[in-house]
Order: C-alpha cells, then structure tokens, then sequence
C-alpha cells in the first residue's frame, strides 16, 4: 500500500513538474548553424518512427502530434529552400516536443498501466475489425491519455474502468466473431436450406456444438489453444450439415437403383485409385474391404520404405564416420571441404525443388544458403484464410520440397497488396501464413516448433500497388527453407 502511495506521489510530482514547464516554457536545445539540415531532418524522421513503433502516440498524443507538426514545418522549409535558421528551429523545437512526450508516456505507462494492457488484448484479439465500437473506446482511451498530458491525472483515473470494460467487452466479442463467426453464418445457411426438417440430427450437433463453445470462450477467453480446437469441431459440424443436409435432398429425388449405382461408383473410383481389383459384383461390404485392406498394404510399404532411408542412411553416416576417421587434415581444410560439400548439395537440391514446379505456380530462389519458394498460384477468399482444396496440389509439392531438406527450418511469410488498412492486411497476412503451416504441421511435415508464420501486410511489395497486375502479384505466400547442417 505505500508502495502504490509513494508512485502515485511521484507521478503527481512529475505532472506537475511537466505542466510547470509545458507551452510556452519547452526547453528547447538549439542545434548548431554548422549542421546538415538534411542529415538532421533524416535522424529526426528515424526516431519519430521510432517512437511511434513504441506508442508514444497513443501514450501522449497531444505532445507526439506537435513533434510531427514541427518536423513537418522542416521538411517543408527545406524543400522551398528556406532560411537554414528556420529549418534548424522547428527541428529543434520538435526533438524538445519528442522528449516531452515520451517524458509524458512513462507516466501515462504507469498511472494508466491497466488501460493500456486490456487495449493490447483487445488489439491483439482483432477488435479493430470492429468499426465504429472500436473507434469509441479508442477515442475514449486517447482522451484519458490527453487528461494526463492536461495534468488531470484524477479524471483520467475516475474514467479508466469505463474504458476498460469498453474495451473487455470488444476483446471478447472479436475473439467470438474471429472464432465462431464462420459457423453462425453457415448455420443460418443451414436454416435457409431447411435443415432442421432435412438433417435435424446433423443440425442439431452442429448448433450444440456452437453453444458449447460460446459459453467456453466467455469463460475462457485466454486458454487459445482448446478455444481454437472447439471452435473447429464447430465449424466442421456446421458444414456437414450443410452437406448432409443438400446430399440428403439430392438423394430424395434419385430411385433406389440410383442410389445403389452411385454408392457403388465412389467405391470403384476408391479402388482404381488403389490400383485395387474390381469388385462390384461382390457385396457392399466386401467391396469396402477390399478398399481398406489396400490402404493398409500401402501404409505397410510405406513403412516399409522409410526403415529403408533410415538403414542407409545409418550406413552413410558410418562411411561418414569411417572417411573423418582416415582423414589428417587441418581444420580449416576440412571446413573448406565440408563447405563445398554442402553448397554442392544444396546446389542439388535447389535443382530438384525447381523441377517440381512450373513456373505458373511458383518460383524458386537462392538466397545465400537458404531457399525461397515464392507461391504465385495460391488463392484464397477475399479477405479469408481458409486452406482451399485447390491449393492442396500445389501445398503438396511444398511438403515434397521440404523433405527433399530432410528436417529443414521453414519460414512462412505472408504478404497482401495495399488495399484496406495496415493493420488489417497486417493481421490477414499473418492469419494466411498461419494456414499454410498449420496445413504443413497436420500433414506430418514438419514439427510445429521447425515451422515460423509471419505476416507483414502490404510492406514488402514487389510491384506497384497501383495496378490490377501489381496488386496480384504483391498478394502471395513466400516459403523460406534454412537447411539444418
């Protein structure tokens, strides 16, 4: 309790200190005539990004947006060719304008630490996808922040709670849409489609499992992993219902032959795929029989190959072991083979990558000794991250380059065009990137902790934005392969 009491004097001491020297008052530190306004105005423009990356804005908008005002009066005195006095002042009184705010951040950071903690939950959660509800509780928090740098840390205090439940309540509500979002839309597709008549049964589970996790999220909010694993059982539900509930109306209509025929078709079309005999003039259940007994032949000799690559190459690493072994040479000149060795091997390696794709569906690079796959034939849906079976072919041929690497270290880039908002493209960017390893993890690729997804919006572009061509081109996927030595 005094320690609270002793930190809350002291921050009314500083806000009195700062409001006693604030206007008119700013210290401001001139720069010398013999300095090179360009070199100036380039360092200033570094640390204001640098300060905004730290939120100084948010924590003391009044003194950061007076900072900018006067680095812009620089830019522009610059570039009219104005007098260099009147260039070096507003640098000058914007780096005093810069310090003050961040003098005012550390308080703002302190007095209002709880505030400012549930905004990065809510931010974190996607709650700026929300609009106007969310534009309210940001201007709320802004203007507690502004109560602070007005020295009324009181009102800033009596308001704070408000401004948290507001934005406790958008935290929730954006992890809810994020999550269940889907599964509401396509249950009320459900409902237009009649299944609660058609499939009640499949209905039913799919709008028990929704409840269910809505009521886990409310209480659960930050145990991510199990939200995430219910919220897929959910939306899987909700889409069988939706086939079950179509297949059952396309099955009402066919005559009894009709269904027989073309229960029998999936069967056989299983079968040739597993270069299984023709059964169809066998019963149903032979015929399944047939189907399964040939998948696990399959996974038999699937095994049965991967003891194989693990014998010889336990044989290699003993000729590796028995070459070290006859080998009298100086470090350096083993490194400088081993160096070799390895290039030429990723050489090869780079080749066989190449070859798996044509070039209207990736192209490869070398990037030192790593390796870029850039996906040029990846889609998805406007403004989703759901994994398209169109795109399992070619994620396919990833899998496959990735284990030409043996247990490489992936990295997964996602990248969109300009359109929209940064932190939106920012945000589905990294939710894509976050697909396409997930996609690689659940088919055995890779272990989770190999593979890093990052999403970096519309930042690297690698054409203009300006154009149909270019924005199509920026939206892509990168896949980054590090090969472990």
């Amino acid at each position: 309790m005094r320690k609270k009491i002793s930190i809350m004097a002291a921050l009314i001491i500083a806000l009195f200190f700062l409001s006693a020297c604030g206007g008119s008052n700013l210290k401001v530190k001139q720069i010398s005539m013999s300095e090179n306004p360009t070199e100036q105005i380039n360092r200033l423009d570094n640390d204001l990004r640098n300060a905004r990356n730290n939120q100084i804005n948010v924590l003391s908008p009044q003194w950061f947006a007076k900072a900018e005002k006067s680095f812009n009066n620089a830019v522009k005195d610059r570039n009219r060719g104005a007098a260099l006095s009147d260039i070096l002042e507003n640098i000058a009184q914007s780096r005093a304008q810069l310090k003050r705010a961040e003098e005012f951040a550390k308080i703002t950071s302190t007095s209002l630490s709880k505030v400012i903690k549930r905004r990065k939950f809510a931010r974190a959660s996607g709650a700026t996808k929300l609009g106007k509800d969310y534009v309210k509780a940001e201007g709320q928090f802004l203007d507690l922040m502004r109560a602070v740098e007005n020295n009324n840390l009181k009102s800033a205090r009596k308001n704070e709670a408000k401004v948290i439940s507001a934005f406790r309540q958008l935290e929730l509500r954006a992890i809810k849409e994020q999550t269940l979002g889907e599964v509401r839309k396509l249950l009320k597709q459900a409902e237009k489609e009649n299944a609660k008549k058609i499939a009640p049964n499949s209905y039913s589970l799919a709008t028990n499992k929704l409840k269910a996790t809505d009521a886990f999220i409310s209480k659960n909010p930050y145990k991510k992993e199990k939200m995430l694993e219910k919220a897929n059982d959910a939306l899987f539900e909700a889409w069988r219902c939706i086939r079950v509930t179509r297949q059952s109306k396309k099955v009402k209509t066919m005559q009894p032959e009709q269904i027989t025929l073309w229960y029998e078709k999936m069967l056989y079309q299983t079968a040739s795929q597993l270069s299984a005999p023709d059964m169809r003039d066998e019963p149903f259940k032979i015929q399944v029989e047939n189907i399964l007994s040939s998948i696990t032949a399959l996974k038999q000799d699937r095994n049965f190959m991967v003891e194989k690559v693990k014998d010889q190459q336990a044989e290699i690493n003993a000729l590796k072991k028995q070459t070290a072994s006859l080998e009298d040479k100086s470090r350096k000149k083993r490194a400088e083979i081993e160096r070799l060795a390895a290039e030429k091997k990723f050489n090869k390696l780079f080749g066989k990558v190449r070859n798996l794709f044509n070039a209207n569906e990736a192209e490869v690079y070398k990037q030192g000794n790593q390796l870029l796959i850039r996906l040029r034939a990846i889609q998805f849906p406007v403004g989703k991250y759901v994994i398209m079976p169109e795109n399992y072919g070619l994620l396919s041929k990833v899998q496959r380059a990735i284990r030409i690497f043996g247990e490489p270290n992936v990295v997964i880039e996602g990248h969109t065009d300009s359109t929209g908002s940064d932190e939106l493209n920012e945000h589905l960017s990294e939710k894509r990137a976050y697909a396409v390893g997930q996609y690689l993890i659940a088919n055995r690729t890779l272990p989770a902790d190999r593979i890093v997804a990052v999403g970096y919006g519309s930042i690297r572009p690698l054409a203009s934005n300006k154009t149909a061509k270019g924005r199509a081109v920026n939206r892509r996927i990168d896949i980054i392969i590090k090969p472990r030595r």
